[in-house]
């Protein structure tokens, strides 16, 4: 991938689980700021001079000159280095576990490490105008599973550059969700990949998916965008979503629109090449994206292990619903992709 450190991830290393470690922003093979830096040499002619102040004359210009060149150097050659990129919140991205999408563009990272050896991988996709720290509740719980679980903000969205939801194309957010995966396939190989997305993240997850038929062992997902709804522009009112400061808060792009409207048609199309384990969870009072999307996935995909879960009286984000909503939701996820990663588990030791 072309351009000085695209495509790598900086995960920050240990930590807590859901941290943002300091300092270990640079991707990885970046090196640090000197590093590729050239010294400038003496140029030019010499005007004549005595003899006896030749040697320290020259040795007080190249001195000057060479700090001057150094200089130059940094802030000429590098201007990354002397103008480092920051977020929107503007953090120096050196500060903040990134990686670098194909397009050039700081994508904030999440990593949710297990105390233990990881048994699997799960990637997990946000919705749109908010961002993947609004899932760190469902992260801590799947660590308990001994599962890393891993996360970005999509372009335009959270602490990621962009402007504020636009993206040229909705491919753009698989695309960078495949990168994201494969950095992780890529550094715990041979561990099962599970794939969870809520709303437009549940878009992204069945479109990621139909890309890499047979890569995933299975697919969570939370009120999914499969149909068209009248009311798919309108923002999220409840206290812990209009209070983030990283969620965005302004009405919905028609530019944006037409994205998910595109994505909308690919699912069609999509959907039919499914055969890996889906887990659906839906609230019947969901106003966002429409419940009859989850029940024509249950028609068309071809998995043979699919499961529907509808919450009576529930809404859209089932994860931050009443506590005994999103109890019961984290149980049924927990309880499913555990059995889904000791299956696995089992199939790779046959």
């Amino acid at each position: 991938m072309p351009g000085r450190g695209r495509g790598r991830r900086s995960p920050g290393g240990g930590g807590r689980a859901g941290e943002e470690p300091p300092g270990l922003g640079s991707p990885r093979g970046t090196g640090g700021a000197t590093e590729g830096m050239e010294k400038g040499g003496e140029s030019g002619v010499q005007p004549p001079v005595p003899i006896a102040l030749l040697r320290s004359w020259r040795g007080t210009r190249a001195a000057r000159r060479d700090e001057k060149d150094l200089s130059w150097s940094h802030s000429s050659r590098m201007p990354e280095e002397s103008s480092p990129k920051r977020s929107p919140q503007n953090i120096p991205y050196k500060d903040l576990p990134h990686i670098i999408n194909a397009d050039g563009q700081h994508l904030f990272c999440r990593y949710w490490k297990p105390a233990t050896a990881a048994r699997a991988l799960v990637f997990i996709a946000h919705g749109a105008g908010e961002h993947c720290g609004r899932y760190d509740d469902l992260a801590q719980r799947l660590t308990e599973l001994n599962l890393f679980v891993f996360a970005h903000d999509h372009v335009g969205h959270g602490q990621s550059e962009g402007d504020r939801m636009v993206v040229s194309d909705f491919h753009v957010f698989i695309r960078d969700s495949l990168q994201h995966i494969d950095l992780m396939k890529k550094d715990h190989p041979g561990l099962p990949v599970f794939i969870l997305g809520h709303s437009m993240g549940g878009a992204i997850s069945i479109l990621t998916a139909s890309e890499r038929l047979g890569d995933f062992s299975g697919m969570v997902l939370i009120s999914p965008l499969v149909v068209a709804s009248p009311e798919v522009a309108t923002p999220i009112k409840m206290e812990s979503y209009t209070s983030d400061p990283l969620v965005y808060h302004g009405g919905m792009k028609v530019s944006f629109v037409i994205q998910l409207m595109n994505a909308i048609a690919r699912i069609e199309r999509a959907l039919p090449k499914l055969t890996l384990p889906v887990l659906v969870l839906h609230g019947s009072s969901d106003k966002l994206c429409d419940i009859r999307g989850s029940y024509l996935l249950m028609d068309t995909v071809q998995s043979q292990d699919k499961t529907l879960k509808v919450y009576e009286e529930a809404y859209h984000a089932l994860h931050k619903e009443l506590p005994e909503v999103t109890t019961s939701v984290f149980t049924e996820i927990l309880t499913w992709v555990g059995q889904k990663v000791s299956a696995a588990g089992e199939t790779s030791h046959t």
